[in-house]
């Protein structure tokens, strides 16, 4: 499924004559698993996290973007798609249900002379953490208001 509500990041400070690859990631927050308290219509602690699935980079499909592009237009995720079926051979992002997760939204500057990304410790990269953007990965919508 795509996320909801979609990440969308504009950027300033970059050089207009680079390249950039813009990527996106998603960590878990805590070692929690968490359940919905319809009662409380609120999230509680429910016991130990699951085993952390395979981490996935999600490589926006308009990149390489120059700086001059990243300057004049908003980058929209929106089509990250998220599963949380361990097998996905398709590149979603693997998530538990029930977990908490902070979407991480990094920047990497081009060498002109590699193709392709090779070694990310050797190119220039920011990561940017927006703490609003904080969710629960649910199958189901967890509030009997929706």
């Amino acid at each position: 499924r795509r996320m909801f509500p979609t990440i969308r990041v504009s950027f300033s400070g970059v050089d207009p004559e680079a390249k950039y690859i813009v990527l996106m990631d998603i960590v878990p927050v805590d070692n929690k698993r968490y359940r919905y308290a319809y009662h409380r219509s609120s999230w509680l602690v429910a016991g130990k996290a699951d085993p952390p699935l395979p981490a996935r980079l999600y490589v926006h499909p308009d990149s390489p973007f120059t700086g001059e592009q990243l300057l004049k237009q908003m980058v929209s995720f929106e089509k990250v798609k998220l599963t949380n079926n361990e097998l996905d051979q398709h590149g979603h992002i693997i998530l538990n249900s029930m977990h908490k997760y902070q979407p991480r939204v990094h920047i990497i500057k081009k060498k002109d002379h590699t193709a392709s990304l090779l070694n990310l410790k050797s190119e220039e990269f920011r990561t940017f953490i927006f703490p609003e953007t904080v969710f629960t990965a649910v199958t189901a919508y967890q509030n009997q208001l929706v």
